[in-house]
């Protein structure tokens, strides 16, 4: 039984990205919790997949929706399409994203837009759009999955880290806009966890300097972001708000 403070029965939530990795395993995470669920992706063999896992042994609602973020028109698309089939959503996921590493000199004006458009421009806009509901009802979460990368940086980084910094400052002014509402704002920042987008971009030798540099001597399971999610989520973290909370396996402990 879950702890009241933890508690999500009758919330909705919509997670972006939620086909796979760390978006599969909040979703999991919310609807073990009680909520209803709905994820989006641009695969849709992905997302039937996920569904039916996210929703296995447990009798809460779990939907599904192909959505392309960097298309503004899709976002207002899934922001509606999400209010039409769960009633509502009280709580949002702002977790799309991608990378695409490029020095500093190498940056192209495509991937700059594409990834300025993915993990930021998509963020705000699918935000905008329901957080009315929310100010209405007097009660919502908004948590948009940033990175340790948003906080420091390394080679290569330049869009991604760009991006996921202005999250952190997106989500302290939304913060204090919604705040009055009832409404918390917070940003996720993991670190090494294992997903297909670091295990695809890393040599095996970068893996294991990641892993050195925790506290914990080891990359971080999907699933061990959904307690930090849930309780952001959740009455666990009603006065938690304008924050960027790390989930690094201890990395930024280190000095040097």
């Amino acid at each position: 039984m879950t702890h009241s403070l933890f508690d999500l029965s009758g919330k909705k939530a919509l997670v972006t990205g939620g086909s796979k990795g760390l978006g599969k395993a909040m979703a999991r995470g919310f609807a073990e919790a009680g909520a209803d669920v709905m994820i989006s992706s641009r695969s849709e063999n992905e997302l039937t997949a996920a569904a039916a896992e996210i929703q296995e042994g447990l009798s809460i609602k779990v939907e599904w929706m192909v959505a392309d973020m960097t298309d503004r028109a899709q976002v207002k698309a899934l922001a509606s399409e999400a209010e039409q089939r769960l009633g509502k959503v009280d709580i949002l996921i702002n977790n799309a994203g991608a990378n695409h590493p490029q020095a500093i000199d190498e940056i192209t004006d495509e991937v700059w837009d594409r990834m300025v458009e993915l993990d930021l421009t998509s963020c705000m806009a699918l935000t905008r759009y329901l957080v009315p509901g929310m100010k209405e009802r007097k009660w919502g979460r908004v948590i948009h999955i940033s990175s340790v990368l948003g906080v420091g940086s390394k080679e290569k980084r330049n869009a991604y880290s760009a991006c996921k910094a202005a999250l952190i400052g997106l989500a302290k002014a939304s913060a204090i806009d919604l705040g009055p509402f009832n409404i918390t704002v917070n940003c996720l920042c993991p670190g090494p966890f294992l997903t297909d987008l670091p295990m695809s971009l890393l040599s095996e030798s970068e893996k294991q300097a990641f892993a050195n540099r925790t506290a914990l001597q080891r990359w971080g399971l999907p699933r061990e972001l959904a307690g930090p999610a849930l309780m952001l989520a959740s009455e666990a973290g009603s006065y938690i708000t304008g924050e960027a909370l790390l989930v690094d396996g201890g990395a930024f402990a280190r000095a040097l």
